[in-house]
């Protein structure tokens, strides 16, 4: 699933974790949160938010985990 990062924050959504401070459950993908969802650490609108598929792409052919990427 597509992994989602906040463009105010840096906090990131995915949809493997889901949402539990907003009651987001597990396995539910960014197109499918509801639309007056926010983020959890800046409360930014679902539009402050891009989707990091390529770049997860590049940190994968260097064999990084996500942690390691974001940091």
């Amino acid at each position: 699933m597509d992994l989602y990062a906040c463009d105010l924050c840096g906090y990131y959504y995915d949809p493997e974790y889901g949402d539990e401070e907003n009651h987001i459950q597990r396995g539910t993908p960014f197109d499918k949160l509801p639309p007056d969802w926010v983020c959890p650490e800046c409360d930014a609108s679902k539009d402050e938010f891009y989707k990091l598929d390529d770049e997860l792409d590049t940190f994968d052919a260097y064999d990084l985990s996500l942690e390691e990427y974001l940091d």
